[in-house]
């Protein structure tokens, strides 16, 4: 890392302005060929902290690229992280606002509500399935605050994630008794199956995507807590949030979530 707390600074704000103004900025890793994951994730603490102060409260966290697709897509090749805050849920079946949005892009995937506190390093599978309370299947609305999506690793991971909005459905289920490598998905757009794949594909257990975070924030003495949730990443590909569609993911043995894109402009 060669650049400056204050040229950090400078780029969190660059981000924040991106996204309340709705207008993307050029790719970070372009301009600032210095710029790595540990400069990114400065950015992004840096923002959450922004967050936190201006009375978002944080629920939980995302887990992206986690399948070998979406790294491929993006030609990035480590899962990352970001922040869940509750201003970014959104209540299954109800209508998002397409214009509240930049490039937003839609996946289906699994996601955790935690029971009990869960901190690494040394987190294995097993101590994450004893943190599960419930499992949930959940819609990701991704966006990038990068112009077209032209990210690399530090690029996304300085922007929270690329996270936008997420919908949880409402009933979840016990993870007793799931097997979540052989969950299958099946993600629709105005009834139509689209996309189709294996839980098993987001590192051969979403369980292990909740191992990669906590073990993740424990290098950095954090942790994760009950009642928090943190989304999986999906397993299989995502499709372009338009407006006047409406998108629902259902999974085998865990149920269905939907929503609808508002009528407005989207890329």
């Amino acid at each position: 890392m060669n650049l400056s707390t204050q040229e950090l600074h400078s780029i969190a704000e660059e981000l924040h302005e991106a996204e309340r103004r709705r207008v993307p900025v050029e790719s970070l890793t372009a301009r600032f060929p210095t710029f790595d994951e540990e400069s990114a994730y400065m950015v992004q603490n840096m923002n959450a902290a922004r967050g936190t102060r201006e009375g978002k409260r944080l629920v939980g966290y995302k887990v992206g690229l986690t399948s070998r697709e979406a790294q491929r897509h993006f030609k990035v090749f480590k899962p990352d992280f970001g922040h869940l805050f509750d201003s970014m849920a959104v209540l299954e079946e109800s209508q998002i606002a397409p214009d509240t949005l930049i490039q937003p892009k839609i996946e289906g995937e699994i996601a955790f509500l935690l029971g009990r506190d869960l901190q690494g390093p040394g987190i294995t599978v097993a101590d994450a399935a004893r943190a599960v309370d419930g499992v949930m299947v959940c819609l990701e609305i991704i966006d990038s605050r990068i112009r077209d999506w032209k990210i690399a690793a530090p690029d996304t991971i300085a922007d929270n994630g690329s996270s936008a909005l997420f919908v949880l459905s409402g009933s979840p289920r016990l993870l007793s008794g799931l097997d979540l490598t052989t969950t299958g998905m099946a993600f629709s757009c105005n009834g139509e199956v689209m996309v189709t794949g294996a839980a098993s594909a987001v590192m051969g257990n979403p369980l292990s995507a909740l191992v990669f975070l906590a073990n993740e924030l424990g290098k950095h003495q954090k942790g994760l807590l009950a009642g928090e949730v943190v989304l999986s990443g999906s397993p299989a590909g995502m499709l372009p949030a338009r407006a006047e569609n409406y998108y629902s993911c259902e999974m085998l043995g865990l149920g269905r979530v939907a929503v609808r894109f508002g009528k407005g402009n989207t890329q």
